[in-house]
């Protein structure tokens, strides 16, 4: 079995756009170069390696796909191809699925097609936008968020932190609601669900008092929506108790949840701010309020850098700036924690857990479900990649699926939460594992040492073949040469008792 960890690292593609109509493909007869690249950039090579034809067409090629590439020389198609053909396809062991029948799952009861949908937002606003996404393979759509107000956005209102790659990590937006009136949206679930009776529509709303929770509940029922999603959460609003500022005063969590449930049969899901220190007390009351599920996490506040010259912050409008909701990869692992408080609180037991924040891979999307998600939403990464980002996480895990061996996705669901503690308290401390390196993939540039020296326990040096040699008496273990060698050449090795301390013998 091919471990998680992907066999060719982004950085090896590092200069690739991934284009729209690729002129890579364009200049090959026999390949799909592009969505090669892409399979390998969402770290699902296994199945890009067992898509290939028999023979490989790359051995006899002069490369014209690199050649027309939109940067011309920089991309190494052809060697990257033929690291899929001798490296990874050799080492696959699991053909991949004939269906996608152990993507199959619910939410709440309502049968979906695979776990994957649109979060709420701008991906997810009319009737093109998610026709084309259902039609590229996506479940469902949680409709950009509904509600009475009139909405004028402000102009710009994103920004980015982009990582080493050029990707964006980290997103910021100070966008509001949907922009349509309500019955121009209850005109588009009637399309839609007319259109594409079997995806799921999830109709986030955002009412100004229980009355109007309770209507807007109503007539997304009457319309088509097949759930309802509770906007508690959004931290963009103009206007006080709205928003996040509902999310954080569990009183009324509860008091437009059950507003909203009173009014409508349909699930009924709360999407709760992760502007808090902890979920669970507006879950909780979202349960009281006879919430069928909770949606988490939404953005986080955040402000993404200043201007040095003008000394205003990102996104500018004529000079001025608002705090705004942050999402992206980086955020994931403030998700992850969130919806693992959620999946571990015995107070919210069987209550259905629609996770987001963050996903870009099918490996990202398989954390949420391993910590108690049981359908996850996506925004950002569909901002950035567009809607075809979802052949990749449903081929990546529906492969992973048939490996281990798993008859349905719903299998996976809490499979990583038994282990996860919310302290580090109960952690075992006697052992040392210490580091071990593979000289094969070593290429002598000696970062490990250097962060070892400066950010460690100075237990390594280079030797004269510029190879990390280790000192057992100094490691400790921590493991920060493992994270900062850009060929994952350093691995966990070996395991030593730790000695008890002079004092504490007996």
């Amino acid at each position: 079995m091919i471990p998680l960890s992907p066999m060719i690292p982004r950085s090896d593609l590092i200069r690739c756009t991934l284009c729209k109509d690729a002129p890579c493909d364009q200049a090959c007869s026999r390949l799909n170069p592009s969505g090669l690249l892409q399979s390998i950039w969402f770290r699902n090579e296994q199945v890009a390696a067992q898509r290939l034809p028999e023979q490989n067409p790359c051995i006899t090629c002069r490369a014209p796909c690199e050649r027309h590439c939109v940067r011309p020389g920089e991309v190494p198609i052809r060697d990257l191809i033929n690291r899929l053909y001798f490296q990874v396809k050799p080492a696959c062991e699991t053909p991949i699925p004939e269906n996608e029948d152990l993507l199959k799952c619910d939410l709440c009861g309502i049968p979906l097609e695979n776990p994957f949908l649109l979060s709420s937002s701008v991906v997810a606003s009319t009737y093109d936008m998610c026709a084309r996404a259902f039609e590229a393979g996506w479940a469902g759509a949680c409709f950009k968020t509904i509600c009475s107000m009139d909405i004028h956005e402000a102009s710009p209102r994103f920004s980015a932190i982009s990582g080493s790659d050029g990707g964006i990590i980290g997103f910021k937006n100070i966008e509001q609601l949907s922009d349509h009136s309500v019955s121009e949206n209850m005109e588009i679930f009637r399309r839609l669900k007319k259109k594409y009776p079997a995806k799921f529509i999830l109709a986030s709303i955002m009412g100004q008092n229980e009355a109007e929770w309770g209507e807007l509940a109503r007539r997304c029922q009457e319309n088509g929506a097949d759930a309802v999603e509770l906007n508690f959460s959004c931290p963009n609003m103009a206007d006080g108790g709205l928003g996040s500022d509902i999310g954080q005063v569990p009183e009324l969590v509860e008091r437009f949840t059950a507003s909203a449930k009173k009014a409508c049969t349909i699930p009924v899901l709360a999407k709760l701010t992760p502007n808090v220190a902890a979920m669970s007390p507006a879950a909780e009351a979202a349960l009281r309020g006879g919430a069928d599920g909770i949606a988490a996490i939404n953005t986080i506040k955040s402000v993404t850098g200043v201007n040095p010259h003008t000394f205003v912050s990102a996104p500018s409008v004529h000079g001025q700036s608002a705090v705004g909701g942050y999402s992206g990869n980086a955020v994931r692992p403030i998700a992850l924690r969130f919806v693992a408080e959620l999946a571990q609180n015995p107070a919210l037991k069987g209550m259905h857990i629609s996770a987001m924040g963050g996903v870009e891979t099918w490996q990202d999307a398989l954390d949420f479900i391993l910590l108690g998600g049981s359908s996850v939403q996506v925004t950002t990464s569909v901002m950035q990649y567009g809607y075809r980002v979802i052949d990749d996480l449903k081929a990546g895990l529906n492969l992973y699926l048939a490996e281990k061996g798993f008859s349905s996705v719903k299998q996976l669901v809490g499979l990583g939460l038994d282990s996860l503690s919310g302290t580090t308290e109960p952690l075992e401390r006697d052992t040392v594992v210490f580091p071990s390196v593979l000289p094969e993939r070593c290429i002598g540039c000696g970062r490990c040492v250097i962060s070892c020296e400066d950010g460690g326990h100075q237990a390594l040096r280079l030797d004269e073949n510029r190879r990390p040699v280790l000192n057992g008496k100094k490691c400790v273990g921590c493991h920060l040469c493992l994270l900062v060698c850009p060929q994952g050449a350093v691995v966990p090795g070996r395991k030593r008792i730790r000695k008890p301390p002079e004092h504490s013998r007996a």
